[in-house]
C-alpha cells in the first residue's frame, strides 16, 4: 500500500513542481518526466499517445524544436540532447496530463495525474499570490512616491520660512521717555 501520509504528498507535489516547465507561454510537463512518474517507458506513453492522437489536439501536447531543447540544456533541465535518444521530446500541457489517465488506464496512472494536475493547480494558485503581491507592492510604492512629494512641500516651505529674515522686534513692556 503506498504512503499517502502529509509529507509523502508533499514531497511528491515538490517533485512533480520541479519537473514542470515554461515553454510558449504554457506550464508544461516534458514526456520523459511524466514517463518516470507514470513508471512506464517514455517510447511507451508516446505510443500510447499517438494511438489515441484525437484525445491529444496542439493546446494538449505539442513537441518541442531544436531551439527549445537546446533551451532546457541550457538550463541544466536536461543533461544534453544525447540523453533524448535522437527525437525530440513531447511536451504535456496540464489538460494532456489529466488526458493520460485516460489513455493509460492503470490505477497508478490515474493516481499520478490527479498529482500532477494538482502541482499545476498549486502552481497557478502561487503565481496568482505573487500577482496580487505585485499590485500591492506597486499600490505600496506609489504612496510612498505621493507622501515623499508631500513631505518635500513641507520641507520646502520650512526651508523658505527658515531663510525669510526676521524683522527686529520692538522690545515688550512700557516705554520711556
Amino acid at each position: 500500500m503506498a504512503d499517502t501520509s502529509p509529507n509523502t504528498t508533499i514531497r511528491s507535489l515538490e517533485s512533480i513542481e520541479r519537473r514542470i516547465f515554461l515553454i510558449r507561454g504554457q506550464k508544461i510537463m516534458l514526456d520523459r518526466d511524466i514517463a518516470v512518474f507514470y513508471n512506464v517507458e517514455t517510447r511507451a506513453l508516446n505510443q500510447a499517445v499517438k494511438r489515441n492522437a484525437k484525445r491529444f489536439p496542439a493546446d494538449f501536447i505539442f513537441q518541442l524544436t531544436i531551439r527549445e531543447v537546446d533551451a532546457l540544456v541550457s538550463q541544466n533541465v536536461i543533461p544534453s540532447r544525447q540523453v533524448l535518444g535522437g527525437s525530440l521530446p513531447y511536451a504535456f500541457t496540464e489538460h494532456g496530463v489529466a488526458m493520460l489517465s485516460a489513455v493509460l488506464k492503470s490505477s497508478r496512472a490515474v493516481e499520478i495525474s490527479v498529482f500532477i494536475v494538482r502541482a499545476f493547480i498549486k502552481l497557478r494558485e502561487m503565481i496568482a499570490t505573487h500577482k496580487d503581491l505585485a499590485l500591492k507592492m506597486e499600490k505600496l510604492e506609489h504612496e510612498q512616491d505621493k507622501q515623499g512629494q508631500q513631505l518635500a512641500i513641507v520641507c520646502r516651505i520650512i526651508k523658505n520660512l527658515l531663510d525669510e529674515p526676521v524683522p527686529p522686534k520692538e522690545p515688550i513692556g512700557f516705554k520711556l521717555r
